[in-house]
This record gives structure tokens, C-alpha cells and sequence, in this order.
């Protein structure tokens, strides 16, 4: 019974989470985060799947890490992206793990830089499951 309770958490969790990206505007050329999907995986420490929206051109501009940032931007997380991922591999879904998430934080950014933009893409703000 609890896998399944914890499956329509899940469920009602993207679903808000897809609704929340749609409400918030997209800028020009930066790397999108379009889809999250967070995960406990210990005590107080999280994985986060992240599917990316950016049209990576080459070595010179594509995106190069995803970031997990607490409540003050503080970095908890973080995964380096080392090389340019074209048409073959669009949308980007990579993962970010072993996040150590603060007792008490309930909300954290997650957010996408590319070589040429920064953080210029839309970046997502997600709910930190208990």
C-alpha cells in the first residue's frame, strides 16, 4: 500500500511540477530545465533527474552543468556536463545525486548554465519530498 501512496505522490507531484514550468517564461538561448523529478534517497539526501531544453551548437556553446540550489542559492548539488549533446541527444535528461538537502528546507532552484548564456534559461523551483 505505501509503494502505491508513494506512487501517486509521485504522479501528482510531476503534474504540478509540469504545471509550474509552464507558468514561467522562458528566455532566449539558455538552457531550459523542462521536466524535474526528485527522489529521498537516505536521510535528508535526494536524487534529481532533470530533462533540459537548449539547442547545443558545439564546444563553444552548450550546456554545461545542472545545478541543485537551496533557499539563499547556495549550491547543494551539481553535475558537470562535459561535452556538447546535439540533435542526437535532445531533450538531455541527466541526473543529479547524493544532494544533502537541509532539515527544514522545503523548496529548492533547479537550474541549468550553458557556456555562452550563463543562467539565462528557465529554471525550476521544486517541492523537497519529506
Amino acid at each position: 500500500m505505501a509503494i502505491r501512496a508513494a506512487g501517486l505522490a509521485a504522479r501528482v507531484g510531476a503534474v504540478l511540477l509540469a504545471g509550474l514550468l509552464a507558468a514561467l517564461p522562458a528566455l532566449a538561448d539558455g538552457v531550459d530545465v523542462e521536466a524535474v523529478g526528485v527522489f529521498k534517497t537516505g536521510e535528508d539526501t535526494y536524487s534529481f533527474t532533470v530533462t533540459l531544453g537548449h539547442a547545443d551548437e558545439g564546444w563553444e556553446h552548450y550546456a554545461d552543468r545542472i545545478e541543485v540550489a537551496g533557499p539563499g542559492g547556495e549550491v547543494l548539488g551539481m553535475t558537470i556536463l562535459v561535452q556538447p549533446h546535439l540533435e542526437r541527444e535532445q531533450p538531455l535528461i541527466r541526473s543529479v545525486d547524493n544532494v544533502r538537502i537541509p532539515p527544514g528546507v522545503t523548496l529548492v532552484t533547479v537550474r541549468a548554465h550553458d557556456r555562452m548564456h550563463g543562467y539565462a534559461g528557465r529554471q525550476a523551483m521544486v517541492p523537497v519530498p519529506r
